[in-house]
């Protein structure tokens, strides 16, 4: 039998949580004392440059990179050079980029804890209703960039909340229900088992996929207020007895099979876990609203026909409530508190990021903006699978009392790489 290794009472790998806040202080700002040997760097320009600006974000950021083709068509004269780098290696360059002072204009994030870093050190501007008109975007997603009642950081680009998605065929053919509580999906994967299907595609090999049923059951099992504790260093928070529970819950499911015999060797960016679900051999999937747009490509005909997807289940007895989600409510675009180019990295940040014709490209990409009042735009989208998806997305975050970061984003990396180690399967 496979059981996940996961979260003790202790914390991260026994260790005290305020030791491990502070020994990433320690760090960072290790990292951001360091000074400049010349006038190259990772960025090949420093913030200070008399040149137009510089922008950095992440290769898969296409939306992003025609908003900035925009707005250098409309600005000749300070145009904004972006730099597009690999996932892995982002935060790393971002680091050594501000230690030596080589940092961009307008730099992307995942707001949370590594956010909050840069902030705590001087390094982002706050940013004001005034400055970038904030009052357009959705208050829960801004929370993630929000310290302190300050706002650093614009969200940039689409909705990326957690939900279920499951198979209609697979579900129907063994008599099972889109399961509305934990107890519901606890019977819905002993009944799936027991027809030869996986309940549950789960990308084990990848280590935060599984972090997300984490996050959803203690969010369920203990409020949103239990991690808000954790994230912001309480030494104790680990120790509430909602972690245990939620530690359990979650063993509860592997031990009743609802991961199959094969999840630890499934790696998400191989799309093994999204072609289980569409193949017809895993009933259900728990995965960010960015799967939709893979189903779309890799199996039209399943979104069509087959595909259907809910909210996490709720939790009798719980004290979280059930209409909260956790996932990345958006990415962020924040300011180089450094910047010799304010103004105009305001301008870009106002004007070009989520106007009209960006919120249209998201909108046509199966993605949904983290922008208000957008019903009249999701009654004018033609196809009707994508407005049955993107309304119940939009709905699921507006009626929201809480969003909550993905903890791997939200915990700074000295909590977040151990983090992501415990979580696995043995």
């Amino acid at each position: 039998m496979r059981e996940f290794q996961v979260l003790g009472n202790s914390g991260v790998l026994g260790l005290p949580t305020t030791r491990r806040v502070a020994a990433g202080a320690v760090a960072l700002a290790a990292v951001l004392s360091l000074t400049a040997c010349g006038t190259s760097g990772p960025g090949g320009s420093s913030a200070n440059s008399s040149k137009g600006l510089t922008m950095w974000a992440l290769t898969d950021q296409t939306i992003l990179k025609d908003s900035v083709d925009a707005y250098n068509k409309d600005h000749p004269d300070e145009k904004i050079t972006l730099r597009l780098f690999a996932n892995d290696d982002y935060k790393q360059k971002l680091r050594v980029a501000f230690g030596a002072n080589q940092a961009p204009d307008i730099f992307f994030s995942w707001g949370g804890g590594a956010l909050d870093d840069y902030v705590k050190a001087g390094k982002a501007d706050t940013l004001t209703d005034q400055q970038v008109n904030l009052l357009r975007f959705t208050p829960s997603v801004l929370k993630s960039a929000t310290f302190d009642g300050k706002v650093y950081g614009v969200p940039a680009n689409g909705l990326a909340s957690v939900v279920l998605y499951y198979n209609k065929k697979v579900l129907k053919d063994a008599g099972v229900q889109p399961p509305k509580t934990y107890d519901e999906l606890l019977t819905a994967v002993k009944k799936l088992k027991g027809d030869n299907v996986t309940p549950i595609s789960l990308a084990a090999n990848s280590k935060w996929p599984t972090l997300m049923y984490l996050e959803y059951l203690l969010d369920r099992e203990g409020g949103s207020q239990v991690f808000d504790g954790i994230a912001s260093g309480d030494a104790a928070a680990w120790k509430d007895p909602a972690v245990t529970k939620a530690n359990q819950k979650l063993q509860e499911l592997a031990k009743a099979g609802a991961f199959g015999d094969n999840a630890s060797s499934v790696n998400y960016d191989q799309g093994a876990s999204t072609a289980l679900l569409y193949t017809g051999k895993a009933g259900m999937e728990l995965m960010g609203t960015w799967e939709y747009a893979n189903l779309v490509k890799a199996a039209p005909d399943f979104v069509k026909k087959n595909l259907g997807y809910v909210a996490f289940p709720a939790l009798s007895g719980g004290a979280g409530d059930p209409k909260d989600i956790v996932g990345n409510p958006s990415n962020f675009l924040s300011l180089n508190s450094s910047s010799k180019h304010k103004s105009a990295a305001l301008t870009y940040l106002k004007k070009y990021v989520m106007n009209d014709d960006q919120v249209d490209s998201y909108l046509a990409s199966g993605s949904v903006p983290p922008i208000n009042k957008l019903e009249s735009k999701l009654a004018a989208v033609k196809s009707a699978d994508d407005k049955k998806w993107l309304t119940f997305v939009y709905e699921l975050v507006q009626n929201s009392p809480s969003s909550q970061l993905s903890w791997d984003q939200a915990l700074p990396s000295d909590q977040a790489d151990p983090l992501l180690t415990n979580v696995d399967m043995s």
